[in-house]
């Protein structure tokens, strides 16, 4: 790990592809270190858990989701907590890249506030799950759902998720050595070599070879216009449930 304080853009997009992140010991703290952990979670698309509950919750119209809508404060609200990695650097690097259109945040509302949401940075068939915040049960992992679906829809390959926790495992995460996230990683960006790679968890499954076609992460955007359930209500929520698939 190295120190930095002053994080340019376009350093930071050259360390998610090499599978390093930033991240700093405190809201309040000057300078910010790259991490790269020994092992990797990540969420396998066609593996995660959409439990009966939240399948409910996806089909009930209770929320509205939206994307890029407010970034700012959703990264806010992230680093609103007690305990934070996001400081101001961070946070303004960050803000840059989404106005570059390399960063992008999913938003759930209930009632027109918002109530949860998530934000990363995409690169390639990759996203970069940075962070995500709650503030009514169930909002943040319905932002994870309109995310994987939203990367199913896309042609995306790799949801990187950092560390593990309990709350990324009940949805799926799997935890990954290095060397397996690195080609995940190069697969994601266009490397050789991708093809199948075992997951490294001992479930003696691999991951899918990159579909065909361009990454677009906006693609989940139109079908939802073609299927005439633009983002809100009951019938949007039956879509994004089907494309996650497998309910337990």
């Amino acid at each position: 790990m190295g120190t930095v304080t002053r994080l340019d853009p376009r350093l930071l997009l050259q360390g998610y592809a090499t599978g390093i992140f930033p991240m700093a010991d405190s809201r309040e703290a000057d300078e910010l270190f790259w991490v790269e952990p020994r092992n990797r979670a990540i969420i396998p698309l066609d593996r995660f858990h959409l439990s009966r509950s939240l399948k409910r919750t996806l089909r009930s119209g209770r929320f509205e989701v939206t994307v890029d809508r407010a970034f700012a404060d959703v990264i806010a609200a992230c680093a609103d907590r007690d305990e934070t990695w996001i400081n101001a650097e961070l946070e303004h690097a960050m803000r840059a890249l989404h106005g570059s259109g390399h960063a992008h945040s999913v938003e759930v509302w209930e009632a027109q506030e918002l109530v949860g949401g998530l934000y990363g940075v995409k690169l390639g068939r990759a996203f970069f799950g940075e962070s995500m915040f709650s503030r009514r049960t169930d909002a943040s992992k319905v932002a994870l759902a309109w995310l994987v679906a939203r990367m199913k829809a896309g042609n995306f390959t790799l949801l990187d998720c950092q560390f593990m926790t309990e709350h990324l495992a009940s949805l799926g995460a799997v935890s990954v050595p290095r060397e397996t996230y690195v080609a995940l990683l190069a697969a994601a960006l266009g490397g050789v070599g991708a093809g199948v790679v075992g997951d490294g968890a001992g479930a003696g499954e691999g991951f899918a070879a990159p579909p065909a076609g361009p990454p677009d992460f906006f693609a989940l955007d139109r079908l939802l216009e073609l299927t005439g359930a633009p983002g809100a209500g009951a019938a949007v929520g039956y879509v994004i449930a089907q494309l996650l698939g497998q309910t337990s």
